[in-house]
């Protein structure tokens, strides 16, 4: 029994205490969801506390890494570089564009008091639009500067910008020598100290497309130039041109009658052949070949080796053709120098029609005749830079010395209509554009003639001549003419564009000639006659006009046979014979001129 009773009471214990525990257990757990349910409906409402990030240390280093991940980008990544440099390039010829065409709306627009004030403010319109283009092309540099030349060249433009155009012949800025070393070494396969026992890191010349260095053969020892290209030309050269092409574009959608996208198709066409030396080599080498026959004082410096942007010819040590103290030192005679230059460049468009483009004094070098030389004078006319050269058709050529003898016969009705025909033929241009050809061709107001609305025949102060033969120096009343012209008359600015866009771009290179030949006439300060170097210029172009009158004589013989030729030459003058006949019988029997007149022309 005792035992039975113990052992009952065990099992009542053991009940006792598992039920106890599951108590305890349920009393602890129950607090615990309490609190967890608490902590989470607190949850709800409160945000868990985060670190603040100091801006002062953020942003910049967000800058640094996005700053450094752009340069790394523009070094390594050639696509990335080239759309940063368009930007950048078209966002300072478009500040120039916006800028300039404001300007001009609001100085076209204006009413102003006197004609003097009008004309002054124009004026310096146009010089402070130059003045923002200069400052684009040169922060852009390379063919942008090539641009600027070709406007500073356009002699019908007003003054203001070709004035303002015109030192970017000379302000080029130069390559870094380690840059060329690279070009050199990828072109020509060889380090410069390889070919060269001297070289001068100090380029003599720095052009928009390349400069030039001076260097002597190691394998002969002769000293050589050694011309250079801008080694950023060929990376961004495709870029520059749409940006050109662009900005050309919003010229005309701004001002649509002042076009000038013919321009960027000009430079289009004929930058690749500037930038190929390979090519301007070849061209050096024609022009050899086109004077080889004829007497002249033009000498063509020998190629020794041309890679597409490294050129090495013969070095030619002389002055500038316009240098008078370096002319007067070696005792050059300064009328022979202007009437050879007259002579060649005749020679060039009359006669081969094939010429230099761009014959600025810089590409004239003039030394004394060395010994061995084939010039008639004791001097020696060195042609540079022959990367462009302009062809005439036989047609464009025999019309255009055809014209200029126009030019020269003294004014009248049969005169000024053969100008113009010719003017049409040449320039494209009709009668009432005329008066802007010919103020481009002759570099003066007009003849007489031409203009006649904006000229006072009958002020006795200021004559107009008749032909290109008289003109001497121009007036400053003449200037105020041009000026007031130009100026007071905005149809007629429109003409020049207008000119500008239907005259051949060839064309306009032989005015580019004309007016170096004339400048540089007046920068020798000749002595004599200025009908001299109008008389070679005739010479050259009725020569040319006679050679064209033999060949078709002579096709013509080739076709129909020389009897075929002489029979009709003599039916002609049988024809001719009788209506002599007729009009003396007609002088007789009729009676004074008008009878001979009507009895020559079948009528009596």
């Amino acid at each position: 029994m005792d035992i039975l009773r113990r052992r009952c009471l065990s099992c009542t214990a053991n009940r006792l205490s598992l039920t106890g525990s599951a108590s305890v257990k349920r009393l602890v757990r129950a607090p615990l969801r309490s609190a967890r349910r608490e902590q989470s409906s607190s949850g709800s409402t409160k945000k868990p506390l985060r670190r603040k990030v100091n801006p002062w240390v953020a942003y910049p280093t967000t800058f640094l890494l996005l700053g450094g991940a752009g340069v790394l980008a523009y070094e390594t990544w050639r696509p990335f570089r080239h759309t940063v440099s368009a930007v950048v390039r078209c966002l300072r010829v478009a500040e120039a564009a916006v800028l300039g065409a404001i300007d001009y709306k609001k100085t076209l627009a204006q009413d102003y008091p006197s004609e003097d004030d009008k004309q002054h403010a124009y004026s310096a319109c146009h010089k402070r639009s130059a003045l923002r283009v200069l400052k684009a092309l040169l922060a852009n540099g390379g063919i942008f500067i090539k641009l600027g030349q070709h406007i500073s060249s356009l002699v019908v433009l007003p003054v203001e910008w070709t004035s303002t155009m015109r030192p970017l012949q000379d302000q080029c800025e130069p390559t870094e020598y380690e840059d060329l070393e690279n070009l050199f070494l990828s072109d020509m396969g060889m380090r410069i100290e390889d070919i060269f026992d001297e070289f001068d890191p100090r380029p003599v010349g720095v052009a928009s497309l390349a400069q030039v260095h001076v260097g002597r053969l190691k394998q002969s020892g002769q000293l050589v130039a050694v011309k250079l290209q801008h080694p950023h030309l060929a990376e961004f050269c495709d870029i520059d041109m749409e940006m050109v092409e662009v900005s050309l574009g919003w010229i005309k959608h701004l001002f649509p009658d002042f076009e000038f996208t013919w321009l960027g198709d000009e430079m289009r066409e004929n930058l690749p052949k500037e930038m190929d030396f390979v090519h301007e080599a070849r061209n050096a080498e024609r022009a050899v070949d086109d004077f080889k026959d004829i007497t002249t004082s033009l000498y063509i410096p020998k190629v020794i080796q041309a890679k597409k942007r490294v050129l090495i010819m013969e070095y030619i040590q002389g002055g500038r053709v316009d240098d008078l103290k370096y002319l007067a030192d070696h005792d050059i005679d300064r009328n022979k120098v202007s009437l050879e230059i007259a002579r060649i460049f005749s020679q060039m468009v009359h006669l081969n029609g094939w010429f230099h483009a761009d014959p600025h004094p810089g590409n004239l070098l003039i030394r004394p005749a060395p010994p061995t030389s084939q010039s008639p004078y004791n001097f020696e006319i060195a042609l540079l830079d022959h990367g462009l050269y302009f062809d005439l058709d036989d047609e464009l050529r025999i019309n255009y010395s055809k014209f200029l003898l126009s030019l020269m016969k003294p004014s009248s009705a049969a005169t000024n209509g053969e100008r113009r025909k010719y003017a049409k033929l040449v320039g494209n241009v009709d009668d009432d554009l005329y008066p802007v050809f010919e103020a481009a061709i002759t570099g003066r107001a007009a003849l007489k003639g031409s203009w006649d609305e904006f000229f006072d025949e009958s002020n006795p102060s200021f004559q107009r001549p008749g032909s290109i033969v008289d003109l001497n120096g121009p007036s400053e009343k003449e200037m105020e003419i041009i000026r007031n012209a130009v100026i007071q008359h905005e149809g007629l600015l429109v003409s020049v564009f207008d000119v500008l866009r239907r005259v051949p771009r060839r064309v306009l290179m032989v005015l580019k000639l004309n007016d170096l030949t004339r400048n540089l006439d007046h920068a020798l300060a000749t002595t004599h006659s200025k009908i001299r170097v109008f008389l070679i210029t005739a010479k050259y172009c009725t020569r040319a006009i006679w050679q064209d009158d033999k060949r078709r004589l002579s096709a013509e013989m080739y076709q129909r046979g020389l009897l075929g030729v002489l029979y009709d030459y003599f039916t002609n003058m049988q024809a001719s014979l009788v209506k002599w006949k007729a009009w003396m019988r007609g002088l007789l029997v009729q009676g004074g001129l008008r009878g001979a007149h009507d009895a020559a022309a079948g009528l009596a």
